[in-house]
């Protein structure tokens, strides 16, 4: 089956969509769960392209949606992340070359075991005190935190291990939290996009289908606001971590 036949626009436009409103309940979860998805019927360097559209452009909206805070607070975040981001974003070309030399299974293996983990953690409630970290140290473990999730995004195209769990250490609110979430996602879909096209792996005609893939992500996403009135954010939370979990074993085994 190609991306020509209607059955995998089908697919693509109903992944986006589910993967949107998981997005509209807990804030997070498009790049990971359509990525996950888009594996049961593509391989990864082509789930990854179409991924970047829907992933870019919810993210940024998420990353400028600035609250009650305004500006100020969107500054006071980045203030905050920037030793982190900025690896995050600039060595994602570092994994992206692992795209066109080793065998595909090892590297969706690898995407796998990074579910895995995320679920594991997410159902065990694990954070990280970065309180703990002696202050003179803090910069050089942002450092490096942002370095391993950059090179992993060019490998797997997973934005999210160890990047979110390192972002969940800093003591944000809720709205900073979110904000954060977004930049992260946002700058390493960019460092994704050009990563794939740098490896000659950015088809055109995978590029159009992530961009069809756009309209149902803002749907999902939509659909998702009105259903977080309804749903405790937290047992979702914990459904979704045990999707990942699974999804993550599918994958490996």
């Amino acid at each position: 089956m190609t991306f020509a036949e209607p059955q995998m626009l089908l697919i693509v436009l109903l992944v986006f969509l589910f993967a949107g409103a998981v997005k509209g309940v807990v804030g997070l979860g498009l790049p990971t769960i359509s990525l996950a998805l888009l594996l049961l019927v593509s391989d990864l360097p082509t789930a990854m392209v179409l991924l970047l559209v829907p992933s870019l452009v919810t993210n940024v909206w998420q990353a400028l949606s600035t609250g009650d805070g305004g500006a100020g607070q969107t500054l006071k975040v980045w203030r905050l992340v920037w030793p982190f981001m900025l690896p995050a974003t600039l060595l994602v070309w570092l994994g992206g070359p692992a795209l066109t030399v080793l065998d595909f299974s090892y590297l969706t293996r690898l995407l796998g075991i990074l579910l895995i983990i995320y679920g594991v953690t997410g159902l065990a409630g694990v954070r990280l005190d970065i309180s703990r970290i002696p202050v003179g140290w803090r910069s050089a473990v942002a450092v490096t935190v942002g370095s391993v999730n950059g090179v992993l995004t060019g490998m797997t195209g997973s934005f999210t291990v160890p990047g979110v769990m390192y972002l969940q250490t800093l003591n944000l609110s809720r709205d900073e939290l979110m904000q954060a979430m977004g930049m992260l996602f946002s700058l390493s879909s960019l460092g994704l996009a050009v990563t794939l096209q740098g490896n000659g792996l950015l088809a055109a005609e995978h590029g159009m289908m992530s961009l069809a893939g756009l309209m149902p992500a803002l749907l999902g996403m939509f659909i998702g606001q009105k259903v977080r009135r309804r749903l405790s954010p937290e047992a979702f939370k914990k459904a979704l971590f045990i999707a990942l979990l699974l999804l993550g074993l599918y994958i490996v085994l």
